[in-house]
């Protein structure tokens, strides 16, 4: 997972993507990967269809930027990121889940992701929509489990579930996700597209650096920063998805191009121009890094992440 090379305007020089970030990330995606493979178990005989879809979704490449961030966050507080590894793997769950659901012919009817064809298409929709349902399940499941998390305290661990909770239900990625189809061929306000954003996007984002934090054992102005950090970046993030539809290229981006103008979705882009929206992304990302300043030499893996966002071309 790395940035093109060419830098964001203003970049702070001080999270320049070196080879050591490259390899502490890589490294990260590595670890999330192989926990993926291991944790997620056909437990009947009997349910062999929606078990070969979840795990054809789930490990189908993808940035994994959601755990990695999670891990990142971990360590920032507390040196390291193997604990927080079952929690990183359930923010993937909640996000493959989302995917599928998204892919779906009632939602935004998309034949490929990530250069392969989506979920519904390669094992049909009733089974998609199973499969997707077992993954949001299932995070929670992973959340509970007490030898996986024996060394994080209850209420730690209930705050996780109920940030990811909060992240993909109404106050987040399914009230997101419907403000969006509300949207479709309407004009709304750039208001309504930052709520559209922050929660079917940014949302799930921000838990990710709030659960790392939690795990790392951060204190509520810690966990208050990250959530503003999250919050910046998951906006930034969609943002640069949006110009991506409609200046990317489907072999790199692994999906159709150009479909948010023919759904007439409502989007940076569409809403204040190209270049507009690219400064909105930049200045996003500058005070996300803004906001790790405090944490010294021990932020740059968060704030190149954040770099990484506005200058990936998938």
């Amino acid at each position: 997972m790395h940035p093109t090379n060419k830098r964001p305007e203003n970049e702070d020089l001080s999270t320049a993507w070196t080879p050591a970030l490259k390899k502490l990330v890589a490294r990260c995606r590595d670890q999330v990967d192989e926990a993926l493979g291991t944790l997620l178990r056909d437990p009947n005989r009997y349910t062999h269809d929606v078990y070969r879809a979840m795990r054809y979704s789930l490990t189908s490449g993808g940035k994994r930027l959601r755990p990695v961030l999670c891990l990142l966050t971990c360590r920032l507080l507390a040196g390291r990121s193997a604990p927080a590894l079952p929690v990183a793997c359930a923010l993937e769950y909640v996000h493959t889940y989302s995917l599928i659901h998204d892919d779906l012919p009632a939602l935004d009817n998309d034949d490929f992701r990530r250069g392969k064809p989506t979920c519904h298409k390669k094992f049909g929709e009733a089974t998609a929509i199973l499969a997707g349902d077992a993954l949001l399940t299932e995070a929670f499941a992973l959340l509970s489990r007490r030898d996986l998390l024996r060394r994080l305290e209850p209420d730690r661990r209930l705050r996780i579930i109920t940030e990811i909770s909060r992240a993909a239900g109404l106050a987040g990625m399914i009230g997101g996700q419907e403000a969006d189809l509300q949207a479709e061929g309407k004009q709304v306000s750039l208001d309504y597209v930052n709520a559209l954003h922050g929660r079917k996007t940014g949302a799930l984002i921000a838990a990710a650096l709030v659960c790392g934090g939690l795990v790392g054992g951060g204190d509520p102005r810690t966990l208050k920063t990250l959530r503003a950090v999250g919050n910046r970046i998951g906006l930034a993030f969609q943002i640069q998805d949006d110009l991506l539809n409609v200046e990317g290229q489907s072999r790199l981006t692994g999906k159709a191009t150009g479909t948010d103008a023919l759904r007439q979705k409502a989007t940076y882009p569409a809403l204040i121009g190209l270049e507009e929206s690219r400064r909105t992304a930049r200045r996003l990302v500058q005070e996300a890094v803004a906001l790790l300043k405090p944490f010294g030499p021990r932020g740059r893996p968060l704030g190149a992440m954040s770099y990484y966002i506005i200058a990936r071309n998938r």
